[in-house]
């Protein structure tokens, strides 16, 4: 029977952040809510941001969406 490799992994010693980093995140409620919750200035601001840049471009969308409905004439 052969002998097994010894396999060897390196552990990291470096400390994982305390935040997660994730994606973009559509500005509902709850993600608004919870950055207020925590109280980190910074996150508030980013999600205000990303909040504020959401909205315009849906509202873009429902523009082109409100002249192509006009456009069919129905």
């Amino acid at each position: 029977m052969p002998a097994r490799k010894k396999t060897t992994t390196k552990k990291s010693s470096a400390k994982k952040s305390a935040k997660v980093a994730t994606g973009a995140v559509p500005p509902y409620g709850d993600p608004i809510r919870g950055a207020i919750a925590r109280g980190d200035v910074q996150e508030m601001k980013n999600t205000a941001a990303s909040a504020r840049k959401w909205l315009a471009d849906v509202q873009a969308a429902l523009k082109e969406l409100d002249g192509a409905i006009k456009k069919t004439g129905k």
